[in-house]
């Protein structure tokens, strides 16, 4: 689809309008052609992810493309079912009579996606739109270059281009889509430029997801598995570098245990990506010098380095970067880290990590690892996140039967599976009542 921001976007109207979305045959019909789409340019889907991040080309695989293609398999088949009639039940007064709702599309959808997993944060929400029978105009991000213009390439190939447009750009474009009329509007990036959608969307009361990120914490107590706890906090702290929303992005754990768990993490990094991870084919690089300055900036001077901490500008290689000794007020604490770099902090016990988490705005994950089931209930009870895992990061991101989303700060919606059906969807709610006999007589006035 060719023209202006403002032109795309009234032909995604017309087309909407038009009813070319609503068919189920057409929902179906596009998941398949995304299908093919992804299966038959993974290569090339590998390499541009690979340029942009320098991701290796298994975890573009594991966690952008496999994800995508399990949302399709998942979605394809159930459209039809949630879209279905649902009766419901209607009071005495108002019998006879019937009531149901219906899921209709909202119309013409705007998904802005960012850099750090550009494949997955710009297909999935679109996966879950089309399902719901919506048109779609997508904004890549600017700062993975390579996959947005070889997403432009392949939708504007594959998918119907009634139906779909790209734009292309950076602050500039994404500012004048924000002028646009829009049905529902997809956000997934930080929490500043979420503001800054929901204020636009709010001049034309369009309804927002927003997906943003957060300190999602962890807390470890001396019942866990020190060497499962490790492996998978290191996992789910350094994939993709460190640049996940939901990855681990600090650990809490009592006194005795920083330094054992310290070293644990530390040697599942060494048998992730070597003693060398600036040599390791697994392990991925910062997007862009701005990002890693920022990271650099929050390394800190002095022993608080446990391990890790080499840095290269030129390649933007941060190592996997473990800090002990860490106060509440260092400025690793202030903000996500969005990179390789893990502090641990010591606190008493397990109401200590609660009380230092509710402290703070709500995360979008939030990770237990404990045996207890009475410090499980503790944290299930008394803390609140987008989500909560116990012994798994990351886990729910996973999954198409989950919902996914944050809470406060951290976010507002949740999409995967039903969830995002329901998420571009209206529930619209119908009333059919006959006109024989007139029951509804004895609510007219004049009232005695």
């Amino acid at each position: 689809m060719t023209g202006t921001c403002e032109q795309k976007v009234q032909q995604l109207h017309c087309s909407f309008d038009a009813g070319v979305s609503r068919p189920f045959a057409w929902r179906r019909e596009q998941l398949g052609r995304m299908k093919l789409m992804i299966t038959a340019h993974r290569k090339d889907i590998e390499r541009a992810v690979y340029l942009d991040l320098g991701k290796p080309a298994a975890e573009t695989a594991l966690m952008e493309i496999k994800l995508v293609l399990d949302e399709i398999r998942f979605v394809e088949p159930r459209i039809e079912r949630w879209s279905r009639r649902r009766h419901v039940a209607m009071p005495l007064l108002m019998q006879p009579a019937r009531s149901w709702t219906i899921a209709e599309p909202k119309g013409v959808v705007l998904v802005i996606s960012p850099w750090n997993y550009p494949l997955m944060l710009s297909l999935e929400p679109m996966v879950d739109a089309i399902a719901a029978g919506n048109c779609v105009c997508l904004k890549p991000s600017e700062l993975s270059p390579n996959t947005s213009a070889l997403l432009q390439r392949l939708i504007g190939a594959y998918l119907d281009p009634r139906a779909f447009a790209v734009v292309q750009g950076a602050v500039p474009e994404t500012t004048e889509l924000l002028k646009q009329s829009f049905d529902h509007i997809f956000y997934t990036g930080n929490g500043r430029v979420g503001a800054i959608v929901m204020e636009a969307a709010a001049k034309q009361l369009t309804p927002v997801t927003l997906e943003l990120g957060g300190k999602s914490p962890v807390f470890v107590d001396a019942s866990a598995n020190l060497d499962v706890a490790a492996g998978r906090i290191a996992w789910g702290r350094f994939t993709n570098a460190g640049q996940t929303c939901v990855a681990p992005d600090y650990v809490l754990t009592t006194p005795e245990l920083v330094e054992p768990l310290a070293q644990k993490i530390a040697g599942f990094t060494r048998k992730f990506f070597g003693s060398n991870p600036a040599q390791s084919a697994s392990y991925g690089r910062i997007v862009n010098t701005r990002q890693f300055d920022r990271l650099v900036k929050l390394l800190p001077s002095d022993k608080k380095t446990f391990s890790g901490g080499e840095t290269n500008r030129e390649h933007l290689y941060i190592a996997p970067t473990i800090l002990t000794d860490v106060r509440p007020g260092d400025p690793v604490m202030q903000e996500e880290i969005f990179g390789p770099i893990l502090p641990i902090l010591a606190v008493n016990n397990a109401k200590d990590a609660v009380a230092f988490i509710n402290g703070r705005p709500k995360p979008l994950a939030l990770y237990v690892f404990t045996r207890s089931k009475a410090t499980r209930l503790l944290f299930e009870r008394h803390t609140s996140s987008g989500a909560l895992g116990f012994n798994l990061p990351l886990g729910h991101l996973l999954s198409s039967r989950l919902p996914f989303g944050g809470i406060g700060a951290s976010g507002l919606g949740a999409y995967h599976g039903k969830a995002g059906f329901l998420e571009f969807s209206h529930i619209k709610t119908v009333t059919s009542k006959p006109t024989f006999p007139d029951t509804l007589r004895i609510a007219y006035p004049p009232y005695k």
